[in-house]
């Protein structure tokens, strides 16, 4: 079987206990006759890039603290496997351009973004936020009880057909709601495959369904790109959820929505984070906030490391990997 000739694992002693516990680090170790482990703490650009050069690796597991790579690399190096997600500050365009191979933790963290989603979802339909307020705060019960509503049934829009949506797909399946999507990369195959509707425009995504979850990702087309006037289309009673990125949303017009009371909001990201303590935001009734944890949780950053080993297990034996990093996906990616 084909092997890595060297591998250099670069991690803090954190994300080693997080992302690689035993014995999945000592299934990596075992993958190369050459492995060497790496603290980047402390660690500066130049100096990672001399280490590296040393070192001269085939493959270099990576992380969060990991350094970017330098410009010229060493001549044994063929794949960078990212643990995690964002791959920009690690690795250059042009590297990917010159062959060098890249993942990152692709579907891995989805489901629990997912979960997230649908935490929110039911917290907005149940007034989780109200009673929060009610009950704590201000010594109330029951007043406007009938409002709450339930997720069974439900028409649900997804702006983006990512990994994250396909897995919320998956978690409300038990409900039998209505899915419609809005996304470029969605054709009637795509949709057909999936057991979703297409919808036709944002505006329609915005206007048909009783929940709309944001899951676009932010690149320059998408900046912006749900206005006041598609929040406005959402009818009272109605939910708008965002996981996803924050600055896909005009955030000023979203509050200036949510304020009204006619909807329901449920957040995990904004564009200012951490949110500022005077955010208007803060204090609604009718908004469910989670201070960008949707995913992964601490306990389930073994999902990334495990993916990592698989992928590792493919190179030493030839196979494809999952969550390759094109220039092209390098291009659209947050």
């Amino acid at each position: 079987m084909p092997r890595p000739a060297a591998l250099l694992a670069v991690l803090t002693p954190d994300e080693r206990a997080k992302f690689m516990p035993e014995p999945v680090l000592a299934e990596v170790r075992a993958l190369a006759p050459e492995f060497r482990l790496l603290d980047p703490t402390g660690l500066s650009t130049e100096a990672f890039g001399r280490e590296v050069t040393a070192v001269n690796p085939e493959v270099i597991l990576a992380c969060w603290q990991t350094p970017g790579l330098p410009a010229v690399l060493p001549p044994r190096l063929r794949y960078v496997c990212y643990l995690t997600g964002g791959v920009k500050r690690l690795v250059t365009r042009t590297l990917l351009e010159r062959g060098l191979l890249l993942t990152n933790w692709g579907g891995s963290i989805s489901r629990t973004v997912a979960e997230c989603a649908l935490f929110h979802t039911l917290a907005c339909l149940r007034l989780a936020p109200r009673w929060t307020l009610m009950i704590h705060r201000d010594g109330g019960w029951r007043d406007g009880w009938e409002q709450a509503g339930s997720l069974f049934e439900r028409r649900v829009g997804i702006h983006g057909f990512g990994p994250v949506a396909r897995a919320f797909l998956k978690l409300i399946a038990p409900f039998n709601c209505h899915a419609s999507v809005f996304a470029p990369d969605v054709d009637d195959a795509v949709a057909k495959a999936h057991g979703v509707a297409r919808a036709a425009s944002l505006d329609a995504l915005f206007a048909d369904n009783d929940i709309v979850v944001e899951l676009a990702p932010l690149i320059p087309a998408t900046i912006g790109s749900v206005t006041e006037r598609h929040l406005r289309l959402i009818r009272p009673g109605g939910v708008f959820v965002n996981v996803g990125r924050g600055a896909v949303v005009d955030e000023a017009a979203l509050l200036r929505v949510a304020r009204e009371g006619k909807i329901r909001v449920g957040l995990d990201v904004f564009v200012n984070e951490p949110l500022p303590v005077d955010s208007g935001f803060r204090g609604l009734a009718n908004v469910s906030m989670t201070p960008h944890i949707a995913g992964p949780t601490l306990d389930r950053y073994c999902d990334a490391g495990a993916f990592a080993l698989r992928n590792l297990r493919a190179y030493a034996a030839g196979q494809p990997l999952e969550a390759v990093i094109t220039p092209a996906i390098y291009d659209a990616s947050t």
